[in-house]
């Protein structure tokens, strides 16, 4: 659905003008007879004239057409779109052509506005495609290298990914009848005071008499201004531009607003420079502080370590010497016990050589018969009187603990129990306390009463048994 045709005699025709370019009446080309010789720009394919529903005048393709040819398949959103960018051209005073090819084929432009005095010519893309920032950015170099200045249009509701690559906008379409195309993505102006873009939403016919006066021109945004807020849907979103299309004085603005804050930056980073010299002067200050200190206190735990090992010294000298003094006190006490002890063994000794004396002059006093006599009778009496079964050992020997006299014990079912003790020497009495409290067995009253007199404190039992001759034990 191209809006030219190439007429064989007459060139290129354009649709969108009234008198088609060449000072034609449209119905010398609409169903016109004979049918004039009209052929496609691009796949020079057989063209007629046609008029949409809407009024909108175009060429159509015959029948058969190539199906390569990129001019019948573009949408009707691309030729709307086409149709308003060329109106808006010619209503700011400049000419405009559809579906302008270069001279070697190199590049295609949907419209191509030329000034009055053809010194500037200005290309308007209505890209519908998807294309990548690549291949938009090679196809801008193109007409750049030519002289030719370029805008992309895209109509799409999602801003493309290149309209922060090239010159660029997104335009709404209108929603009613007696609105207009608006342009909404693309063109902004810098706030100052804010610091930042903000975007404009404006027609798109005054925005392209803007552009092509030169009162708009597409800038670069600085990476600090890239981050811009908007307000979508009633949600605060923030979008990331690097191109906008804005007047001269928001373009000055930036430059402006950059280079202020470039100096507040710099004055910034000098004060911290400043700032950092202070504190690394600080630091070092506190440094050298910190090693003098150090160095204070190494010396200091010097000190106090040698003052530490010398009195550890002193201490060790004084506990040494005590120690001696200790080990020569305890020798002394060790030698002084052994002394002691052995003096004490020696008396020991000799009481027991003094008490064994005393007890063999007692004992010698009776003859082996009169001993056996003595015991015979103790265990009789105390049969018969106590009934109680007192054994004598076959060989009895003197007790020391009992006096030197003979313990004698009855024998019960269970265990023995002590009966007396039977003639305890009196004269050692006294050095056997057992002795002097237990049961005394002697032979008559002579020896009743020396036990007596020598502090026997037990009952005493004696026999009356007749003297006889005494005869030494030995």
């Amino acid at each position: 659905m191209p809006f030219t045709a190439l007429h064989a005699g007459l060139g290129r025709l354009d649709a969108t003008l009234p008198d088609l370019g060449h000072q034609l009446d449209w119905a010398q080309v609409y169903k016109a007879r004979p049918r004039p010789p009209l052929v496609c720009p691009q796949c020079e394919w057989g063209l007629h004239a046609k008029v949409s529903r809407y009024g909108v005048r175009f060429f159509c393709h015959d029948p058969g057409r190539p199906p390569s040819c990129e001019l019948s398949n573009e949408s009707w959103e691309h030729h709307m779109l086409k149709l308003e960018l060329a109106g808006a051209i010619r209503e700011a005073g400049w000419f405009a052509e559809l579906e302008v090819p270069a001279a070697d084929g190199s590049w295609r432009a949907d419209v191509m506005a030329s000034s009055v005095d053809g010194t500037q010519r200005m290309a308007w893309e209505a890209q519908l495609s998807a294309i990548t920032d690549e291949d938009i950015e090679y196809r801008t170099e193109r007409y750049r290298a030519e002289g030719i200045r370029v805008c992309w249009v895209s109509p799409h509701k999602k801003p493309p990914q290149w309209i922060s690559v090239v010159p660029a906008v997104r335009v709404r379409s209108p929603e009613g009848r007696g609105q207009s195309w608006v342009v909404d993505d693309g063109l902004a102006g810098f706030d100052f005071t804010a610091g930042g873009w903000a975007f404009r939403e404006e027609q798109l016919q005054r925005f392209v008499r803007w552009v092509l006066g030169g009162q708009v021109v597409s800038v670069e945004s600085y990476p600090r201004y890239r981050r811009v807020p908007r307000v979508v849907d009633g949600k605060r979103l923030r979008f990331r531009r690097g191109r906008w299309w804005t007047s001269l004085q928001s373009a000055d603005a930036q430059t402006r607003h950059e280079s202020m804050r470039r100096r507040q930056e710099a004055a910034k980073e000098e004060r911290e420079a400043r700032q950092r010299k202070r504190e690394e002067a600080a630091e070092r200050r506190r440094k050298e502080l910190e090693e003098k200190e150090r160095i204070q206190r190494a010396q200091e735990a010097e000190r106090r370590a040698k003052k530490a090992a010398e009195e550890s010294r002193i201490r060790m000298e004084v506990w040494e010497r005590e120690w001696a003094e200790e080990k020569a006190r305890r020798e002394r006490e060790k030698a002084e016990k052994a002394q002691r002890l052995a003096r004490e063994e020696a008396e020991r000794e000799e009481r027991e050589r003094q008490a064994l004396e005393a007890a063999t002059v007692w004992w010698g006093r009776l003859s082996t018969q009169q001993k056996e006599e003595l015991l015979a009778a103790v265990t009789e009496r105390a049969w018969r009187e106590e009934k109680l079964w007192v054994t004598v050992p076959e060989n009895p020997l003197m007790d020391p603990a009992y006096a030197y006299g003979v313990p004698l014990y009855t024998q019960g079912k269970r265990r023995r129990s002590l009966y007396g003790i039977v003639r305890p020497c009196p004269e050692l009495l006294a050095a056997s306390p057992r002795a002097r409290e237990e049961h005394a067995l002697v032979r008559n009253t002579q020896e009743a009463t020396e036990l007596q007199e020598a502090g026997c404190e037990g009952r005493i039992t004696h026999f009356d048994l007749p003297e006889h001759e005494q005869l030494s034990m030995y």
